[in-house]
């Protein structure tokens, strides 16, 4: 039997319904990421090695201001990335694995024309945002635990060694199966001091999961 444990919802359907909706509507310009990439781009705050402005990120995530019917409503939008972000810190910080809104299979599909594609390249977006701080400390160990996220993103494909790594199908299929675990492995390389013991998955009752995302 396994000791994995199952993944931990960072949003409850409701609150990502909600999301949805406002990332969906006019008020959110069209260059802005959608629900699958402010998914990934807030994940990769939770995981990075310094912390990002909300005026910085909030930028970058709706290129621009959206257009926020009053306050509360900015409150309240802003407020649920903010928890999705703090989640997903709660949950890495226990080695829970974090629920992605997606099934992890490419289907025999391209990974950039599928959900998958849209959250790593989501994620990258938010790696992106500070690029030099990923990088900084040991850019041969940052390249290796990144590269998953790059090949699937479909952001790099024109690099000269991207495209032999991307056309061996079986390993593409087995990184989706692990993105929530390589997620993990990058909390754990970026936020756990070196001398502090590495937390390890451990078990959790089987809670409700959320639907997928397609």
């Amino acid at each position: 039997m396994s000791d994995t444990p199952p993944p931990e919802p960072l949003l409850d359907d409701d609150e990502l319904d909600r999301l949805d909706d406002f990332l969906a509507s006019e008020q959110v310009g069209e260059d802005a990421l959608d629900l699958i990439g402010t998914h990934a781009f807030m994940v990769a705050l939770a995981v990075a090695p310094s912390d990002v402005a909300p005026a910085a990120w909030v930028a970058e995530l709706f290129q621009g201001e959206p257009a926020f019917a009053d306050d509360a409503e900015r409150e309240a939008i802003l407020g649920l990335l903010e928890r999705l972000r703090r989640n997903a810190i709660a949950a890495l910080e226990q080695g829970l694995l974090p629920e992605l809104p997606f099934e992890l299979t490419l289907d025999g599909l391209p990974a950039e024309e599928t959900p998958i594609g849209d959250w790593c390249a989501g994620f990258m977006e938010g790696v992106f945002l500070d690029e030099a701080a990923w990088f900084e400390e040991d850019e041969e160990a940052a390249a290796t635990l990144l590269l998953p996220f790059m090949a699937l993103s479909g952001l790099f494909d024109e690099e000269p060694d991207m495209a032999e790594f991307t056309a061996d199908t079986a390993r593409l299929e087995a990184l989706v199966r692990q993105l929530p675990e390589l997620v993990l492995d990058l909390y754990l390389h970026y936020r756990v001091p070196p001398e502090s013991p590495k937390p390890t998955p451990r078990r959790k009752k089987p809670a409700g999961r959320g639907k997928g995302r397609r």
